[in-house]
């Protein structure tokens, strides 16, 4: 689906996201160029493409830590869940968002423990103070969302003393204490072996038969999950194409995205690609 067919589904209840002609600014730089995009609720979507194709910018005006250029004509317009119009910690009960740069913040400095970690994501903090009041249905919200993600024996350690893929599945599981309709994952494998990588990608492929709604953020084909049923590729700032695995995960059209020869080949229910 290209931009223009995107466009025509705009503003529909049944939208998970959609953007309408959104610019975004970095510097002197148009990072993002009239972007449209349309994503329904409960379809599992992979956002794929180079370095600098604004993959990051996007998870950011995503997430509310970036504004489109205000336009006249009210194009620049980002609904989720139907509304453009959210209070922040609101939006994280629906859509939780588990991205490296939130890892970051969790394993350095002041220790936090697992535990409180997630249950911190009820307050929207780091973690937990003398006037939060942690009720016993949060325990045991936090308790069914670390069971979920596999990372029950995990309580008691501080997130710093845990494995790249530990405190990954931490942050998802503080994410999950909502019980979101979606999660929007930036890069989630970043820094995971091979054997880590594929455990990770299995504990997604419960959530995403679960029910949760999976936006996956990569550069990597092997990592797009067999349930992902649609693909959006950017390039330069824009939507290069948009649809299904069979047709956007192909040797001309990544070769085309990527800007360079690629062979696209399947490895079971996954894909691969290799430069050709």
């Amino acid at each position: 689906m290209h931009e223009s067919a995107a466009k025509d589904q705009l503003n529909s209840e049944d939208d998970l996201l959609t953007i309408d002609q959104a610019s975004v600014m970095q510097g002197d730089r148009l990072v993002l160029d009239r972007l449209s995009l349309c994503i329904a609720d409960g379809q599992h979507t992979a956002i794929l493409g180079p370095n600098g194709s604004g993959k990051s910018t996007l998870v950011k005006l995503i997430a509310r830590q970036l504004y489109p250029l205000a336009k006249r004509d009210g194009n620049g317009r980002v609904c989720i869940f139907g509304r453009d119009r959210w209070n922040v910690a609101e939006l994280r009960s629906l859509l939780g968002i588990v991205s490296p740069a939130v890892q970051l913040d969790y394993t350095s400095d002041t220790p936090v423990e697992v535990f409180d970690a997630v249950v911190s994501g009820f307050f929207a903090a780091r973690g937990i103070s003398f006037n939060h009041q942690v009720t016993d249905d949060m325990r045991g919200r936090v308790h069914e969302a670390l069971a979920q993600v596999g990372a029950t024996p995990l309580i008691g350690r501080d997130m710093a003393s845990l494995s790249t893929g530990e405190a990954r599945r931490v942050l998802i599981a503080r994410a999950l204490v909502h019980r979101p309709r979606a999660l929007l994952l930036d890069e989630p494998c970043a820094g995971l072996d091979m054997a880590s990588r594929r455990h990770f990608l299995e504990g997604l492929r419960e959530l995403a038969r679960s029910g949760t709604t999976l936006l996956l953020v990569t550069h990597h084909v092997e990592e797009i999950l067999p349930e992902i049923g649609q693909v959006v590729l950017l390039r330069d700032g824009r939507v290069f194409r948009q649809g299904s695995k069979a047709d956007t995960l192909t040797d001309a059209t990544l070769s085309e995205a990527f800007a360079m020869p690629v062979r696209v080949s399947r490895h079971g229910d996954y894909y691969a690609a290799t430069l050709d």
